[in-house]
């Protein structure tokens, strides 16, 4: 009698089942089904490194070059670890491999998370947190990450805390210098995006940002005024509604988070009609179809 060897796809079925039921609960799940495959099962075979050209980013944002330098503990893995820039997923980093993103300045959120079979984790839930940091950002400044398991840089960046996670583990920030030398960013080879592992990188993400920083100041602006309100009450300067008309009432005196709301709405609304402005004129001002 034969025993029957389920297929990688019978394993993943249950799994991929899963993550979406998960989804329509609306738990946050994090996984990189179909992007996570390794260096022993597909090897880098992009163009050597080397830094893109000035003219392709806006010196108004920022770069971020990720790499990873070879091991034999690397070039041997089945499944290569996940990068996260504010929650959202961009490439799995393999073996003896570079890549960029160009950036919004600002608070920018870094993590890595190991995959199983593609699955990552679900909210607070990790099954292998690599990284987990948060790095502030400056316009036209260009930031080198180099990830290895195995070693960690001979020296630690200037500019961090001796305690800050960038400073430390196996994802750490380094000079422009120490990523020039040999062995180094120099040494590894680009990450092709390609239907064995698909990526998002090696692009612009700006707007992505802008637009998560927009939502998170504005939920941080109203748990802001919500206690604004509560402090205006205690100071008495707050009237309730009547009991006869429940759309009353409210703060005696202008509320200062709604003065920097309305400020983050029309600067949001500014930055749109810029972004339709460009566009328009990348576009040539329209088609014609004759």
């Amino acid at each position: 009698m034969k025993t029957r060897v389920p297929s990688v796809f019978s394993v993943l079925r249950p799994l991929v089942a899963l993550l979406l039921l998960l989804a329509v609960s609306g738990c946050t799940v994090y996984q990189s089904i179909g992007k996570s495959v390794g260096s022993f099962l597909h090897p880098v075979s992009g163009h050597d490194f080397v830094h893109i050209d000035n003219d392709s980013w806006d010196r108004r944002n920022a770069v971020l070059y990720f790499y990873r330098t070879h091991s034999q503990w690397a070039a041997d893995e089945i499944e290569a670890p996940s990068v996260y820039i504010d929650d959202t997923h961009y490439f799995n980093i393999r073996n003896d491999s570079f890549t960029w993103l160009e950036v919004s300045p600002g608070e920018r959120h870094i993590a890595m998370r190991r995959p199983l079979l593609g699955l990552e984790g679900m909210n607070s839930f990790s099954l292998s947190l690599i990284a987990d940091a948060t790095l502030e950002v400056e316009p036209g400044k260009i930031y080198y990450l180099r990830y290895n398991e195995l070693s960690e840089p001979d020296q630690r960046h200037p500019d961090l805390d001796p305690d800050h996670p960038l400073a430390q583990g196996d994802l750490q920030l380094v000079t422009r210098e120490y990523a020039m030398q040999a062995e180094e960013i120099v040494s590894t080879r680009f990450l092709n995006s390609d239907l064995l592992a698909p990526n998002h990188a090696a692009t612009s993400i700006v707007e992505v940002n802008e637009d998560l920083d927009y939502e998170r100041q504005l939920v941080l602006l109203e748990e802001e005024r919500e206690l604004e309100i509560e402090r205006l009450k205690e100071e008495g300067k707050y009237e309730s509604a009547s009991w006869f008309w429940p759309f009353g009432g409210g703060p005696t005196v202008p509320l200062e988070t709604d003065r920097k709301i309305e400020k983050l709405e029309r600067e949001y609304a500014e930055l749109e009609l810029e972004r339709e402005r460009r566009e328009e004129a990348e576009s040539g001002g329209g088609w014609w179809i004759f």
